[in-house]
């Protein structure tokens, strides 16, 4: 089943600073995802990939153009253009965001933001605190800083955290902006292997990446925005 489908989607910027000027952010961009699977954005710095994620999230609006979600129930609502309200329930009950950077409160430890997710969908605290331990343990967070603000943490950590918080109650859809860009390649790979295990559930996800590699490897289609057409690559 196709979980989004992407119709001449175009935005433009006005730059008040500059007098009011409209600057093109990205024009006639057309894709689908279905349940299950990958699609990567690709293109040079520049090209509008946060950008169109920013959209498929409502961060943005968009300037014209569909992107069109089958909730859950099998209901067909357009992101693009639907209420605010709407919005917001769609971010709570449908679809998820992982950014570049970690935006927390001030003194809630990281196994209390990770477990959230899970208390949110209705899970014991109990439970939710020991499945967050044991995926900030995979992603290689030290047992010590359990316990303490992600705020203090390297940007390497801030990120594991991030992406913990993401992908712990994954709903049916799925965006990540570059969640693997101050990785290493260890937990890189690690992440891939967890994105991999989502996409069994089902949830459809659209991401950036700038590791190639890691796009190749966890990617079932990528999106060639500069050529506005699904690319032809090797996956491994």
């Amino acid at each position: 089943m196709t979980k989004i489908k992407v119709k001449n989607l175009s935005k433009k910027f006005k730059i008040y600073t500059r007098g009011g000027i409209e600057i093109e952010g990205y024009s006639n961009i057309n894709f689908e995802v279905k349940e299950g699977e990958f699609l990567s954005l690709y293109g040079p710095s520049g090209i509008g990939k946060s950008s169109i994620l920013k959209a498929l999230y409502r961060t943005y609006t968009t300037t014209s153009g569909e992107i069109l979600l089958t909730k859950t129930n099998g209901d067909v609502v357009d992101i693009a253009n639907c209420s605010e309200s709407e919005v917001l329930y769609l971010r709570k009950n449908e679809i998820g965001y992982v950014s570049q950077f970690l935006q927390v409160l001030p003194r809630i430890s990281a196994v209390d933001i990770v477990s959230q997710p899970l208390i949110d969908k209705g899970e014991s605290k109990k439970s939710s605190r020991q499945k967050a331990k044991e995926l900030l343990d995979y992603l290689s967070i030290k047992e010590e800083l359990f316990d303490i603000s992600p705020l203090t943490f390297s940007g390497g950590e801030q990120q594991r955290v991030n992406i913990a918080k993401g992908i712990i109650a994954p709903k049916s859809v799925l965006f990540l902006d570059e969640p693997t860009a101050s990785l290493d390649e260890i937990n890189t790979m690690k992440v891939i292997k967890k994105l991999k295990s989502i996409k069994k559930q089902k949830v459809a996800m659209v991401g950036i990446f700038h590791d190639f590699d890691a796009m190749n490897a966890i990617s079932d289609k990528i999106y060639n925005i500069e050529e506005k057409k699904y690319a032809n690559y090797n996956k491994k």
